[in-house]
């Protein structure tokens, strides 16, 4: 597939538009409530949380953040916009060692929790016991927002997983430790007392199970918040935390002094020191992949854009040409690492040949325990009886069933249709990917607008006709243009980004730095042998 210069450059330009929109689009959550937020903070003796992650990281290190996409327009009646879902989340390096790092955004609503906020703290919580991250809480929250507290309080995935995570964690030997920098009440207050050790500022710091007005309210005792749960309180009298400092700064410091006791991470994969860049940079990528997601793709094309050296060694690159070359398999180095890789190609339509390949690869990449990067571009798989005959649905379940239970860190890169059972044998959200990243081509949905607008046309047919009534052509067309638009809206990355379906939207320019960083994260832990059960075949 070759395009026209006029075709690549209408593609580059294009991506380049919409990056640069990505970049605004992320601007809203680096600085909620503007100026006026600010000065309140400036006032309260107050940086807000990346300065905080600036000050707390090793210097001239990237703080590789998570879920920045979440809570935009999530449409919760009380609170429908919350950019960066009110909580910060990301690794940073903290003497050379990788850390999750956790800071409440108190220019949101005080630091409330909404279940969003909840959603991200357990995504990153979940993503640090894979990795084996240790944990840092910056906390400063009004604790739940209680207009919503039905939806955070009190089933297995809500407010209080926060606090069995940190303690199984601790347990399994991955340190927790929390810098307060404001109020901590009730539930909330167990991120100091739970931590393996905690930090408290005076006259800032407050942690207590009921504050004030509660307190009052319950047995008619008055007492002021530094009475009841300020920092000389916990540090000196409860002994519910550890290190008593007088400023943010340093807090921040006291947290690496400690963090630098820590023995040094691992990496528990091979890994060459040197490694040659791409001979063709996110230009090319850019140029090569067409404004519309549903236009078919050469794959090798975005390959050859991220891998070291533009080297790529394709398994079973000529069987069942024209069918098995729908998904491509093989091996890359990625800064180094050894990567499998398993990448929709053309239209993406999944073929049984290409699912016969893919089992057997991922399979193989188990076995020798080679991390896997499923680059996601498909539709679907390939329907109708002569598919059905020849066993597509028992070979794209055996898909599913080697993504489920292959040992080895996943990565899913979604850079087009991500739609119906094709997310689940690329390995989507359901399937414990490390980390999945969307681009702007993206787009996650149960189906495509035009074939879900078919079905539903196709129903309400058969409905007029049954009831012997005639079918409005033209309202049928509107309603056909209404789900195409509405499937097209809801699988926007935006959108599937607002509800954490996915880890980050990234830039065709971020995307071999973001993968790989990935990789290195996932490669802390060894990898265990993979057992695959019963495959039919």
């Amino acid at each position: 597939m070759v395009d026209s210069e006029q075709n690549r450059l209408q593609n580059y330009n294009f991506w380049l538009q919409q990056d640069q929109e990505l970049l605004i689009h992320r601007e809203e959550a680096y600085n909620i409530g503007g100026e006026r937020q600010m000065k309140r903070l400036a006032a309260q003796g107050k940086l807000p949380a990346r300065q905080l992650i600036e000050m707390l990281i090793d210097p001239g290190t990237e703080f590789y953040e998570l879920g920045l996409d979440a809570g935009y327009h999530i449409g919760y009646p009380e609170q429908p916009h919350i950019p960066g879902g009110g909580l910060v989340t990301g690794v940073g390096i903290i003497h050379g060692k990788d850390c999750m790092i956790f800071v409440n955004e108190n220019r949101m609503t005080a630091g409330t929790y909404y279940p969003i906020t909840v959603k991200k703290h357990l995504r990153a919580q979940r993503i640090a016991a894979d990795c084996g991250l240790t944990c840092i809480y910056i906390a400063d929250s009004a604790g739940a927002f209680l207009p919503l507290q039905k939806e955070i309080f009190a089933d297995e995935n809500m407010f209080g997983a926060i606090f069995y995570n940190m303690t199984r964690m601790s347990a399994k030997g991955i340190k927790q430790y929390t810098l307060s920098t404001g109020g901590n009440t009730a539930g909330g207050a167990y991120i100091v007392y739970l931590a393996c050790e905690s930090v408290m500022i005076d006259q800032m710091s407050y942690a207590f199970l009921a504050g004030p007005p509660m307190v009052r309210s319950a047995i008619g005792e008055v007492a002021t918040a530094e009475d009841l749960g300020g920092a000389y309180v916990h540090t000196h009298r409860s002994g519910g935390c550890d290190h008593f400092v007088t400023t943010q700064e340093e807090g921040t410091n006291k947290l690496r002094d400690i963090i630098a006791f820590d023995p040094p991470m691992r990496f528990s994969a091979n890994r060459y020191s040197e490694w040659d860049e791409p001979l063709y940079g996110p230009e090319e990528l850019m140029a090569c992949m067409p404004a519309d997601p549903y236009k078919p793709i050469n794959v090798h094309d975005v390959i050859k854009t991220i891998a070291d050296a533009s080297y790529f060694q394709e398994y079973k690159a000529n069987f069942a040409p024209g069918r098995g070359d729908s998904v491509i398999c093989g091996k890359m180095w990625l800064k180094g690492m050894p990567i499998g890789v398993v990448a929709s190609n053309k239209t993406g339509v999944i073929f049984k040949e290409a699912a016969q390949k893919t089992t057997e690869w991922v399979i193989r990449c188990g076995t020798d325990k080679t991390p896997l990067l499923y680059i996601q571009n498909s539709p679907g798989y390939m329907v109708g009886s002569r598919e059905e005959l020849s066993g597509i649905g028992k070979y794209g379940a055996d898909m599913v069933r080697a993504c489920s239970c292959v040992e080895v860190p996943k990565i899913q890169w979604v850079i087009g249709p991500d739609h119906g059972a094709a997310n689940y044998g690329m390995c989507g959200r359901a399937f414990r990917p490390r980390f999945v990243f969307q681009t702007m081509r993206a787009r996650t949905t149960v189906m495509s607008g035009k074939t879900a607008a078919f079905v539903l046309e196709t129903i309400e047919r058969g409905n007029k006709k049954k009831k012997g009534l005639e079918v409005d052509e033209a309202k049928i067309t509107e309603f056909r243009q209404k789900m195409i638009d509405r499937y097209d809206k809801e699988g926007h990355p935006y959108v599937t980004g607002a509800h954490l379906f996915h880890d980050g939207i990234i830039t065709w320019t971020e995307a071999r730095d973001k993968l790989a960083r990935g990789f290195e994260l996932a490669l802390h832990q060894p990898i265990p042998d993979s057992h695959f059960g019963n495959f039919k075949f």
